[in-house]
């Protein structure tokens, strides 16, 4: 009970800064794209990149909601990433551990 309690209030955070500090990232390129920019290779950009594919990809473009203003649109953006970032590693999580609940035994050799 205890378990769930503590990924319930960690899940509850992790959503409360993504909706509530969402608004106040900084709109300056990140990390690639500015190295892109720096580089003068960002014009070799493919429109047609695998992740654009994805579905739903083009709906939250620029970590935007289509269709909606961007004071809603930015904690939208934020809540939905941080969910899905949750649920991969939780189903990921329920897929690597064994079902009967016990962790592997590592073999211990005699000192």
């Amino acid at each position: 009970m205890r378990n769930k309690i503590f990924i319930a209030s960690g899940l509850g955070i992790a959503l409360a800064i993504a909706a509530l500090l969402s608004p106040f990232a900084s709109s300056k390129p990140d990390g690639l794209n500015r190295v892109s920019e720096d580089l003068e290779f960002a014009h070799k950009a493919s429109a047609n990149a695998p992740a654009e594919q994805l579905p739903f990809a083009s709906m939250f473009k620029g970590y935007a909601v289509k269709g909606v203003p961007e004071q809603v649109a930015t904690p939208i953006a934020g809540i939905v990433g941080t969910l899905l970032t949750f649920g991969l590693a939780w189903g990921s999580g329920r897929l690597l551990i064994r079902r009967n609940g016990s962790a592997p035994t590592e073999s211990r050799t005699p000192d």
